[in-house]
């Protein structure tokens, strides 16, 4: 016969099998979307208005250097031939062109011009982009990780209280509050704030250069770009979380549970809870992309030195190369947020299977 702990590594195996196929399964599909999404950006980018080289090199680059790069990307040959060579950059398998002494252009990157990882050089700050990127996405990180740590709680908090007590004034109050700071447009929030604590109050900075300025700390400089956002965000996340408790304390199960006589607060916490929270998991998830590449508006309104601000700065002078780099940056983290969203979902749903 077989022992009962023999049969329990065995489950154990067989769910960690399914579970490492569903992940790889979710890789591949991830992987293809990167593909199929890179070369539709470098389609765009290649069939917009304007000769490619002209874009690349800029609005100030010599004739002859424009006809030479022409020469060195073989831009006659057809596109998927020359999106292969964009990822053969990328992918550090062959040498990037623009780091041809011949278009004498002042191109350096202290990496080189073939590695793995190799995002170009971007014309409109005169460096490579890897060296502008990722210190910008830091940025965005830091500002997105302050707003995401009291969005959260806050929207958890007021969502799980108000779905409590369906119909109460907490609930009418939390409803009309989350649909008033949703419909505010985050430029016209921003706007009003600065009235208030710049110009009035003269209690905070109105703009955000991240620089220890003598006046003001790097954390006074902080609060006014997360408070947008929180106000922007917090109220669609609570009430998503609120609709979820409504409809799990409507539940057969804890009707039973309250019935039985277990403490309501065990109820709330051990049962409704998690339960509650399966449907909004997602879009808080959601929520992480939109704090990382969605925050352009407020970023401008503060001169914050973000993510979102170094890609509409790219976008209108023209420097496709960190555009395009930018954009594959903000796609990896929208796939891999959804990645992370499916997996947490199939582990707070037990009735949903690995497939």
């Amino acid at each position: 016969m077989q022992g009962p702990g023999r049969g329990k590594a065995r489950k154990v195996r067989g769910g960690v099998r399914i579970v490492t196929a569903f992940i790889l399964k979710r890789l591949g599909f991830m992987a293809l979307t990167m593909l199929v999404s890179s070369f539709l950006v470098f389609a765009v980018n290649e069939f917009s208005p304007g000769n490619v080289a002209s874009k690349t090199l800029g609005p100030y680059a010599s004739a002859a250097q424009k006809q030479i790069l022409f020469e060195k990307l073989q831009l006659d040959d057809p596109l998927l031939v020359r999106y292969v060579r964009w990822v053969a950059v990328l992918s550090g398998v062959i040498e990037d062109p623009l780091g041809d002494p011949e278009l004498n252009l002042g191109f350096n990157d202290s990496r080189g011009h073939q590695y793995f990882g190799n995002l170009g050089y971007s014309t409109l700050y005169k460096e490579p982009v890897n060296d502008i990127i990722w210190n910008r996405l830091g940025n965005t990180l830091l500002l997105a990780s302050l707003a995401f740590a009291i969005i959260l709680p806050l929207s958890m908090l007021f969502g799980v209280l108000s779905g409590m007590r369906e119909g109460s004034p907490l609930d009418r109050g939390l409803s009309i509050t989350g649909i008033t700071l949703t419909s505010i447009p985050e430029f016209a929030s921003g706007v009003m704030l600065v009235a208030v604590f710049v110009v009035w109050l003269e209690w905070l900075p109105g703009t955000t250069p991240l620089l220890d300025l003598p006046e003001w700390s790097i954390a006074e400089q902080l609060v006014l770009p997360v408070l947008v956002l929180v106000l922007y965000d917090f109220g669609y996340v609570a009430r998503m979380i609120r609709g979820s408790m409504v409809e799990v304390m409507t539940k057969p199960y804890i009707r039973t549970a309250i019935l039985k006589g277990l403490p309501y607060r065990r109820v709330i916490l051990k049962h409704a809870l998690r339960n509650a929270m399966i449907a909004p998991f997602t879009v808080i998830l959601l929520q992480i992309n939109f704090l990382i590449t969605g925050v352009v508006v407020t970023e401008v309104v503060f001169a914050y030195p973000g993510f979102g601000r170094m890609l509409l700065d790219a976008a209108l002078f023209g420097d496709i190369t960190t555009v395009e780099a930018a954009t594959i940056v903000a796609l990896f983290i929208a796939v891999t947020t959804q990645l992370v969203g499916d997996i947490g979902y199939m582990y707070l749903n037990p009735r949903i299977r690995f497939t």
